[in-house]
């Protein structure tokens, strides 16, 4: 019996570390497991977080390229960018409308028309700054839609994550169309000039991660006028200003002495993916 008792001890003892083995080797396993998980999640973000910081260098481009390319008819430019998670998308989401008053006539209106707007969009899974989350990039001093001065941008630039919207969950970086406005005198005579880009979607065979900006139109309206309102508003129902973050949707002015007012715009087709 003390012969039996001794081997069933000898049994225990030799068992034990080979079940401390298993269960040191599975845990070191599971930590391991985690600690690649956690360190391939966080490689993965950061890989998007350069894309989007990226994008934003490259949106801010295409803003100045509508300037460039608004105002002449056939003149085309090209924006390339590289991203494995993000993509861009067209949308025409603001409806601009001018209305005069005249020596005879008030609030008449002049013109209106909708002007799509370019976003580049990155999934909030991949990338993620908060739901009520909004940056301006240009002009990083005014936020309204027109802008009064020859130097002014005719478009905006900024960062938004607007949730929860019905086409997904993205961080966006958008240029949207503004309004430029130059006043100038000649003589005895006082001039108001209005630039609005309207940007029409064109061709999208994204053979390529690329943005083309093609000049198709230009037309000028000339009035004389009193006084001048010009008004944003927002066909879509999620792109409303809660979005675009306006300070005011409407702006108005009322001159002195009978002014000359010139509204010039330039249609721009947008096109994705055009050049290989």
């Amino acid at each position: 019996m003390a012969a039996e008792a001794s081997s069933l001890r000898c049994s225990r003892n030799a068992i034990s570390p080979a079940i401390s083995s298993v269960i040191v080797t599975a845990v070191i396993v599971m930590l391991v497991t985690v600690a690649l998980t956690f360190a391939s999640n966080t490689l993965l973000y950061r890989i998007a977080e350069s894309e989007f910081n990226s994008a934003k260098q490259t949106m801010a481009t295409l803003g100045l390229q509508i300037d460039d390319v608004a105002w002449i008819i056939g003149r085309a430019e090209t924006v390339r960018f590289s991203s494995r998670y993000g993509d861009v998308a067209f949308r025409p989401a603001l409806n601009y409308t001018v209305y005069i008053n005249t020596t005879t006539s008030t609030n008449q209106r002049l013109y209106s028309n909708i002007t799509g707007i370019i976003s580049f969009e990155m999934a909030t899974k991949h990338h993620s700054m908060g739901g009520s989350y909004f940056e301006m990039i240009t002009p990083s001093t005014n936020m309204d839609f027109l802008l009064e001065g020859a130097s002014e941008p005719v478009s905006r630039v900024f960062v938004v994550e607007k949730l929860p919207m019905a086409d997904g969950s993205f961080s966006r970086i958008v240029v949207a169309p503004s309004m430029r406005m130059v006043s100038t005198s000649i003589g005895t005579t006082d001039y108001v000039r209005l630039y609005l880009p309207i940007l029409l979607q064109g061709e999208t065979p994204r053979r390529s991660q690329s943005i083309t900006l093609n000049g198709r139109s230009f037309s000028t309206i000339r009035k004389s006028v009193t006084g001048i309102a010009v008004e944003v508003g927002f066909p879509l129902t999620d792109h409303d200003n809660s979005f675009f973050n306006y300070p005011q949707t409407v702006i108005s002015m009322q001159f002195e002495e009978e002014t000359i007012l010139e509204l010039y715009t330039g249609g721009i087709e947008v096109g994705f993916g055009v050049h290989p």
